[in-house]
């Protein structure tokens, strides 16, 4: 393919004629062909299953340039994934260089490290630091202590393979018994060895089998899952399995050298400092972890060159700084090594918790350092499709963005999300929610709201969605107030933990800590019934309304919040639907059920009141009792304690003609 640049060809001849034809320059371009990376499936490398959007793509190419990269994302629309493949980019294309992953919360940063995993990135060069490791879904130690331990178990791993290489070469010298034994091995007998068949294969251009007579290594690749040279194959096809093979070997040595280090240095703590300061190319800790160990970090000479900030618009904008300032001036040239920096965020969402009121608002300390940027007109890329969530859920929220659209997962109409909620006329709705007693919210501490009746209709439903068989790993319940999710925890405790019919749901939290987390179906406790309360802040309700995939069911006082000015464009769509919950009893998961199919109007139970919904989950609930006692099999009790006091039972037992007239005791 060829380019032209500069002045007209007929410009400008050699003799500095005009008219005369110049010579164009030429750009050769040739695709790239991939080579196979050995011959064990291990070899292989990890391929992406992701596939980006423009913006992702265009996201990627400008985090790859030096400085800095602001990326607004959405709920849904991949932000975790952007981050991760800039990380996996950014170790190909620069394997000198050391990366540092940021994040705001431990559950942020697990998803970032359990996403890498999957990618080609080896994990010998990844680190995670502080707490909250042990939430990550692997048996797999990325702490520095488990990382020191992988290396040196991998190390008399690799050291075995050395000594099977040596035993298949007729090596009767011990060339495994050190990583430095191993490397003089490699460097005196392998590599010559492999030069030596390059030259013989050379010598015989037509001769189909000289590649199987020449090749050295025969013999250590007998275990391979199918034959290195597989019969009546090409010489090219000989030839690139033989290079596979040598890329295998090559890597096996290239290993064995950074083993060496964690050989010489015989203390924990001084290979723990050395895994951080230079082996890691991928280190991610949270912003707190930073901001304490600064000290420790700096005086170690920890060094990175990139610097990688997820929920970067819930970090306060000194925490922002902290991470860019964890390693002193190169001493050469007295500039910082940090190359670039990348900050995703969605200043749309929650912001940075400041729980003093003055800082907040007068200091304006709940601004992030992504907020101020977007603010101040920093070019962004903002990221444009989601991916998550029903079309008609993300209407909920999709007003507070410009030009978000839906991925062609979520439109597939033979896809999950064109099925209905099982049990559920509806995929998302408001209930409107009514205290028997007329109590309404309780504040039994300041700041710390309950409201009962709200929080016994959203476990009933829960158990409801038990009883019609939705898996309780695919519900979440999520509240406004600390004080109610104390409540419902405690009401799950007591009407669920007991019987394994029912179990608690995935989690019950506040909004607030299930940002960045997401499941099938949300419960939604909006707990107000005096006045709106910090709801009113459009950021939380974009929140609490974008976690849920395939069903959204929010319970609250309608005269409250559909009133509310600040939230009319989400509360409209909600009230144009029937605010008492239609509910398909006889429906039961999983669903093959259409979402826009039709259910006849006898099929429908609309729940007029919570002593209604207690009724029929008392009712649903026997049904199941006597169905397991017919087969033989009963509920087996998760727990052999009595649940609850015997004079509490009859007033606490959902289906009674009463509820509890103030909550439970928060001891």
């Amino acid at each position: 393919q060829s380019y032209s640049g500069g002045p007209s060809p007929r410009a400008r001849g050699a003799g500095g004629e005009p008219g005369a034809a110049a010579p164009r320059p030429v750009v050769t371009v040739q695709p790239y062909l991939e080579r196979p990376a050995g011959p064990y499936p291990g070899d292989a490398p990890r391929r992406n299953p992701v596939r980006f959007t423009r913006m992702q793509v265009e996201a990627l190419r400008a985090s790859m340039s030096p400085g800095l990269t602001v990326v607004v994302g959405p709920p849904g629309t991949g932000k975790t994934d952007t981050a991760v493949q800039m990380v996996s980019n950014l170790v190909h294309t620069y394997p000198g260089q050391r990366t540092l992953i940021i994040t705001h919360s431990n559950q942020a940063l697990n998803d970032v490290f359990e996403k890498l995993l999957v990618r080609d990135v080896d994990e010998r060069h990844l680190l995670r630091l502080g707490h909250g490791e042990e939430l990550l879904e692997t048996e797999k130690d990325f702490s520095r202590r488990g990382r020191v331990n992988y290396m040196l178990t991998r190390r008399l791993e690799l050291l075995v393979k050395v000594e099977l290489l040596g035993k298949a070469l007729d090596i009767t010298a011990d060339v495994g018994y050190t990583c430095e034994t191993a490397d003089y091995f490699f460097s005196a007998t392998v590599e010559p060895k492999w030069r030596a068949f390059q030259s013989a294969v050379a010598k015989e251009p037509s001769s189909p089998d000289a590649v199987v007579r020449h090749f050295p290594f025969t013999d250590f690749f007998t275990d391979t899952p199918a034959p290195l040279f597989p019969p009546g194959a090409g010489r090219a096809a000989h030839l690139e399995a033989a290079g596979g093979a040598w890329r295998h070997l090559r890597g096996l040595f290239e290993e064995l050298a950074d083993c060496r280090a964690f050989e010489l240095l015989r203390s924990s703590y001084d290979r723990g400092n050395f895994l951080l300061t230079k082996h890691a190319k991928v280190v991610a800790m949270t912003c707190t972890h930073a901001a304490i160990k600064r000290k420790d970090l700096v005086a170690l000479a920890f060094q990175y060159d990139n610097l990688i900030m997820e929920e970067a618009a819930q970090i306060m904008e000194i925490e922002a700084f902290i991470p860019m300032v964890l390693q002193h001036p190169d001493a050469a040239t007295g500039k910082s090594r940090l190359k670039r920096v990348a900050l995703i965020g969605d200043h749309h969402q929650l912001p940075p918790v400041v729980k003093n009121l003055a800082f907040q608002k007068y200091s304006r300390l709940d601004q992030s350092l992504f907020a101020r940027l977007v603010r101040l007109g920093v070019p962004t890329t903002q990221l444009d499709f989601q991916g998550r969530t029903r079309p008609k859920i993300a209407d909920l929220y999709r007003w507070r963005y410009d030009h978000l659209g839906d991925l062609p997962s979520v439109l597939d109409p033979a896809g999950g999300h064109a099925l209905a909620v099982p049990g559920f006329e509806l995929d998302f709705q408001m209930v409107n929610v009514t205290d028997p007693q007329g109590v309404g919210e309780s504040t039994p501490l300041p700041h710390y709201v309950q409201n009962l009746a709200e929080a016994e209709f959203v476990v009933a439903v829960y158990m409801y969605m038990r009883l019609v068989g939705v898996p309780a790993a695919k519900v979440s319940i999520i509240t406004t107030y600390n004080g109610q999710r104390d409540l419902i925890s405690d009401i799950v405790a007591r009407r669920c933990g007991g019987d394994a019919r029912y179990g608690p749901p995935r989690a019950v939290a506040t909004t607030d800590k299930f940002q960045g987390q997401q499941n099938d179906y949300i419960l939604l406790s909006l707990v107000r019934t005096k006045a709106v309360g910090h709801l009113r802040d459009v950021r939380r309700l974009v929140v609490a309304l974008s976690r849920a995939r395939l069903g959204l069911y929010v319970f609250g006082d309608i005269s409250v919040f559909g009133s509310c000015t600040e939230l009319q464009p989400a509360f409209n769509q909600l009230l144009q639907r029937p605010t008492k919950l239609r509910l398909l009893t006889r429906e039961r998961a999983p669903s093959h059920r259409r979402l826009e199919a039709q259910v006849p109007a006898d099929a429908v139970t609309e729940v007029e009141s919570l002593v209604e919904m207690g009724r029929l989950v008392a009712r649903m609930q026997a049904e199941a009792e006597a169905a397991d006692d017919a087969d033989g099999t009963g509920a087996v009790p998760m727990d052999t304690e009595p649940r609850v006091a015997a004079g509490e039972a009859g007033r606490r037992r959902i289906g009674a003609d009463t509820v509890p007239e103030a909550p439970p005791s928060l001891d």
